[in-house]
């Protein structure tokens, strides 16, 4: 059964520690706003073949830099479990009288939450780099995406977490998952210049889905139709909760 009242207690704990943890933000913001500033300028005047007809490549990069931050992020929020267990407080909600669906619930909601707040920061911040945004529909509509893409990849570290002891072994296996997730997804280049076969590897990535879903709501111009990438994103969504939830169950913490 879910308690709303432990996911809102679990959601206030990950946004508490999101707001003390200063270092910890700007941290997680460097990576993207380097990527965003030096590859944006650097290729601002680079003719990359298979860009969208009128979009020039700060335009094109930005949508895959707010999907990159909230990869990254969204997949490390996994990391507070092993803290959690490490610290013996995931063993003190373990024992809470509230059904482990609902733990689980209560991080990805605090995980999405904190992730959301990361990828609108770095949308905000492209805008003096020559990023317009204009449409408030658009913008409700990347929000949306954005948290679907959130959802799917703190579950994914929620797998990770919870198969995993060693905070050490988790990083390393994230970084071996999450960078090629990133590289496959077109966020700095179209998917079009990857060779056929590795094509095929970026279509079963999410990431492609979500990144194409955020041009589409923010520049009107993606590689596939919005209802796709909006079904993937919600299916892969669902998907990725049921396995969280299911190995977090299976969790001898």
């Amino acid at each position: 059964m879910i308690d709303g009242i432990a996911i809102y207690v679990l959601w206030l704990r990950e946004m508490t520690r999101f707001v003390r943890a200063k270092s910890r933000v700007i941290g997680t913001l460097g990576m993207p706003l380097f990527f965003m500033a030096f590859l944006g300028l650097g290729f601002s005047r680079a003719q990359l073949p298979n860009l969208p007809p009128g979009v020039d490549y700060i335009r094109f990069l930005v949508p895959g830099i707010v999907g990159m931050t909230l990869l990254f992020s969204s997949t490390f929020a996994g990391i507070s479990v092993l803290w959690d267990r490490e610290f013996g407080f995931l063993k003190e909600i373990m024992v809470a009288p509230v059904s482990r669906v609902s733990i689980v619930l209560g991080r990805i909601a605090g995980g999405a939450t904190t992730s959301l707040v990361q990828g609108a920061v770095i949308l905000l911040l492209s805008v003096p780099l020559g990023f317009s945004i204009s449409d408030p529909v658009g913008v409700l509509l990347a929000v949306l995406i954005m948290l679907l893409i959130a959802v799917v990849f703190i579950s994914l570290g929620l797998v990770f977490a919870s198969n995993m002891k060693d905070i050490h072994g988790f990083n390393l296996i994230t970084n071996f998952i999450v960078f090629p997730l990133f590289l496959l997804s077109g966020a700095l280049f179209p998917i079009g210049n990857l060779p056929a076969q590795v094509q095929v590897f970026a279509l079963l990535d999410p990431l492609t889905y979500g990144v194409d879903g955020l041009r589409a709501a923010l520049l009107g111009s993606s590689s596939f139709p919005l209802a796709l990438d909006l079904a993937v994103l919600t299916l892969s969504s669902l998907v990725m909760v049921a396995l969280g939830a299911f190995f977090f169950e299976r969790c001898r913490c």
